[in-house]
């Protein structure tokens, strides 16, 4: 049996053409600086996102992190949403790795109030204040939301005029790019750093991008190594970076109109409520009545062939991706069909 995968864009299997791109990758040693792919992918990458230059990382979270530890001082303060990525689900690496403070803000759909950010930046020398280092923003947002460049422009504003940076957690920029029909650097201009995950929706198998101004990323490739993350021959790896870069960041409108089709079909089952209002990139969220039997629900999906997250607090997620048509959507509405209705 095929599997269905809809627990994440982070499930994607590497498509035949980068399969291929990682056996033709010309290699070397990159810690020393030598891997003619990595550096391709860098330059690529720097290019496309607007930036002065960028570093090819293992991840989303080890490039966000690495970000705060590149900016910041130990002791410092990190402004950002209360439901950002960094603060739910990267196991609390602030703390351990750089040593920061994170200042948090009630951030309705994933949108931080250029207002509320200035009311929390520490302006003076008060010894016992911690110092603002930095200010997070996030977009496309991990609830699926896509964060309006008029929000991100006044925040970066507002930063601009106190002197802190912004870092943007951009694991799923193209997305947002593909939803708002502008150019990804369009989002980027608004940050100093920019971190984007090519093994999401992109479907590279490993790997993530930092970008941001040349000393930034100098110092950044110093810290990568004191993370763990020096890389070796990882030319095999970044060969199919940038695929995703160039090529599968193309075609994301095709994610988002499957899942568009799957919310608006779904609002149609029994005991299933849908904001579609809310449906903005690939990922479709979903209410279930209270009367719905969950195990019998997971029960069914796993015998359809379909693997997916078990809702939480009544809430369901379903992710659409380069492996998600039509065909499997019709696949998984059958199966919820059955048990929803029987």
């Amino acid at each position: 049996m095929q599997w269905i995968d809809v627990r994440s864009d982070t499930v994607t299997q590497p498509t035949p053409a980068m399969r291929q791109a990682m056996f033709d990758a010309v290699v070397g040693d990159d810690v020393y600086g030598d891997d003619p792919t990595v550096q391709e992918l860098e330059r690529a990458a720097a290019e496309r996102l607007g930036k002065e230059a960028a570093l090819f990382v293992p991840s989303g979270n080890f490039g966000n992190q690495l970000a705060l530890l590149t900016h910041c001082r130990r002791g410092d303060e990190v402004i950002l949403g209360d439901d950002c990525h960094i603060v739910w689900h990267e196991t609390g690496g602030a703390a351990v790795i750089a040593g920061v403070q994170l200042r948090t803000i009630a951030s309705p759909d994933g949108v931080l109030s250029a207002a509320e950010v200035a009311k929390r930046i520490r302006i003076g020398d008060d010894i016992h204040h911690p110092h603002t280092g930095l200010i997070c923003l996030e977009n496309a947002h991990s609830n699926g939301r896509v964060i309006p460049l008029a929000a991100m422009q006044a925040v970066a504003e507002v930063a601009a005029a106190h002197g802190v940076p912004v870092h943007l957690d951009g694991a799923r920029v193209f997305n947002a790019a593909t939803y708002l029909q502008c150019d990804v650097r369009d989002i980027t201009l608004h940050a100093d750093t920019v971190m984007v995950c090519l093994s999401k929706g992109l479907a590279a198998p490993v790997g993530s991008i930092l970008a941001g101004p040349a000393g930034f990323i100098a110092r950044a490739r110093k810290n990568r190594k004191l993370m763990g993350g020096g890389w070796r021959q990882a030319g095999v790896l970044a060969a199919p970076g940038l695929i995703a870069l160039t090529e599968m960041s193309q075609r994301l409108a095709e994610d988002h109109a499957n899942a568009r089709y799957l919310a608006e079909r779904l609002a149609t089952l029994p005991g299933v409520t849908v904001d579609l209002a809310s449906v903005e990139i690939n990922m479709v969220w979903f209410r279930l009545a209270d009367s719905v039997d969950v195990a019998r629900l997971m029960a069914t999906l796993t015998e359809a062939g379909i693997k997916a997250n078990p809702p939480e607090a009544g809430m369901m997620r379903i992710v659409t991706h380069w492996q998600v048509g039509r065909a499997e959507i019709e696949r998984v509405l059958a199966a919820l069909q059955q048990a929803l209705v029987g």
